[in-house]
């Protein structure tokens, strides 16, 4: 859909809801404090539709709103600090240590223990197969608040994937029926479908500040255009995942207020190994260098966003991992007669032994402006000469099992846990859990399991930038540009702050005043 075509959404969609009842305000009705929030961020698409953080992306769900909590948690700096927890400490290489806190119970009224703890890691391990990947888990005791972990190999990041949602304590006693899960947070789910969480506040919360709602309705909308309608028209207090394009128009208004974080959620492009054209090395640096993603974030972000010099957000990362030699579309065409595409035919797209250079992109429309990148990127490659075919899709999983594309581009956060070896792990590592274009090399899976059983942060840190740099010599990925979170929300909304790191949203802070 191009920019034109999404203004006109929603401007019709805003005139429906308006006519429907615009101003209305839910809140008015009574003392009871309920807050509506729409998100493009949940659904089955996200793999988050639920709250059982043992299964898929569930966790981001159970932690962002509130239901559950994990052992330790990222500050606004991505450092690291105890929630649940009280201290931590390897007693050795491969066992780790970990006191409970005392004073915490369930949702349910059920205290929390290191055998509720252990039980619950139990399951997770059982289930969830990047979770049994990271921790490396042999067994576990417990005795009364303290839980000790026995590691197969040493495991120097094994506090920071203890902040991933993926280990949020729950209560597996409770169960888990009609994906509602129990868990440590101010509120607890009473309702989940693949749309909507329903929540109510936890009165027997055990931090010291106590959750201020009586309820909380997040639903999913995945179309940006009718979210910013929704919102405009009284049907939400705040909304995550608007278009970018409506932003500036929510600013300039004084009965919304925006709270933004810079985050390390990067939109990127996988190229997939198997894919004949793209085997070729040229091709690769020749798309790699096509892209301005200077110009994207600027542009087509609307200033949203950051390029991207690879995976790593901070300064130092982006100066590690310096660019691949930046191509105009010129060198870029160079480049493909170097891969034997020495011919155009009438509409100047290259050709090989007579057969024109396709690509096949693939993407997912729940994040509003990946397809924006795909038409970038279609538009910049056409002027060099090669046909992109766009295919973007919620069922973008079933292609990417039948390896029905050649370029795959989503948006990845890339250091949830504050470490670097999260995405290495994830995506880089030839058996990598989200190593979507199959991308193998030795030296890097060398490096990985070197990295792996390495301590001390500047030493990992210099690891990794090893890792990325030959991962950008082979044009494994393309990075363009790393996003801003932004949440809009009524100005009568208080405490409801965007973070870093993408899943802490609603908190015992968050409050709404009644008019």
């Amino acid at each position: 859909m191009n920019t034109f075509s999404k203004l006109t959404c929603i401007i019709l969609t805003l005139f429906i809801f308006c006519t429907a009842g615009c101003g209305n305000d839910k809140n008015n009705a009574g003392s009871e404090k309920v807050f509506r929030y729409g998100t493009t961020a949940y659904g089955p698409a996200m793999q988050n539709a639920g709250t059982n953080p043992h299964d898929s992306y569930c966790g981001w769900s159970t932690v962002r709103y509130g239901i559950g909590e994990t052992l330790f948690r990222l500050t606004d700096d991505r450092q690291i600090e105890p929630w649940l927890a009280e201290s931590f400490t390897f007693t050795d290489d491969v066992t780790a240590q970990i006191k409970i806190r005392d004073d915490l119970t369930f949702s349910n009224g059920k205290k929390v223990t290191a055998d509720a703890v252990k039980t619950c890691f139990a399951d997770l391990l059982a289930q969830h197969d990047r979770a049994a990947y990271d921790l490396k888990i042999a067994s576990m005791d417990s005795d009364g608040q303290v839980l000790t972990l026995h590691l197969k190999e040493p495991v120097p990041a094994l506090v920071n994937y203890l902040t991933d949602p993926y280990s949020a304590v729950i209560d597996m006693d409770a169960g888990t029926d009609n994906r509602i899960c129990v868990g440590t947070g101010p509120y607890r789910a009473v309702s989940v479908t693949d749309k909507e969480v329903v929540l109510e506040k936890n009165g027997a919360y055990w931090g010291t500040e106590k959750p201020k709602l009586d309820k909380i309705i997040v639903t999913s909308v995945p179309d940006g255009a009718a979210l910013s309608a929704a919102l405009q028209s009284g049907e939400f207090d705040a909304a995550q995942g608007l278009p970018y394009t409506v932003l500036p128009t929510y600013r300039k208004n004084a009965d919304y207020t925006l709270s933004t974080a810079q985050t390390s959620r990067v939109y990127e492009a996988a190229m997939n190994f198997r894919s004949p054209a793209l085997q070729d090395p040229f091709v690769r640096k020749a798309v790699a260098g096509a892209i301005d993603k200077k110009q994207f974030a600027q542009v087509l972000l609307n200033g949203n966003g950051r390029p991207a010099l690879g995976p790593y957000p901070d300064p130092e990362a982006a100066e590690e991992t310096a660019s691949p030699e930046a191509d105009s579309i010129t060198a870029g065409r160079k480049l493909l007669e170097q891969a034997g595409y020495t011919e155009t035919d009438s509409d100047g797209y290259v050709l090989k032994n007579g057969r024109r250079l396709r690509l096949r992109w693939l993407t997912y429309p729940s994040r509003q402006e990946l397809p924006v990148l795909a038409e970038y990127a279609q538009s910049r490659l056409k002027d060099m000469g090669i046909d992109v075919v766009i295919n973007s899709t919620d069922a973008y999983k079933d292609f990417l099992k039948r390896d029905d594309f050649d370029i795959y581009a989503n948006a990845i956060v890339t250091v949830p846990t504050g470490d670097r070896e999260y995405y290495i792990s994830s995506c880089l590592v030839d058996k990598g859990p989200y190593n979507a274009g199959h991308y193998e090399n030795a030296e890097i899976d060398a490096l990985a399991d070197e990295l792996h059983g390495t301590f001390g942060a500047a030493a990992r840190n210099d690891l990794a930038a090893r890792i990325v740099r030959l991962a950008l010599e082979d044009n494994a990925y393309v990075y363009v540009a790393f996003l801003n979170m932004t949440l809009v929300m009524k100005s009568t909304v208080t405490g409801f702050q965007a973070h870093g790191t993408d899943f802490y949203e609603i908190t015992p802070a968050l409050d709404i005043r009644l008019i």
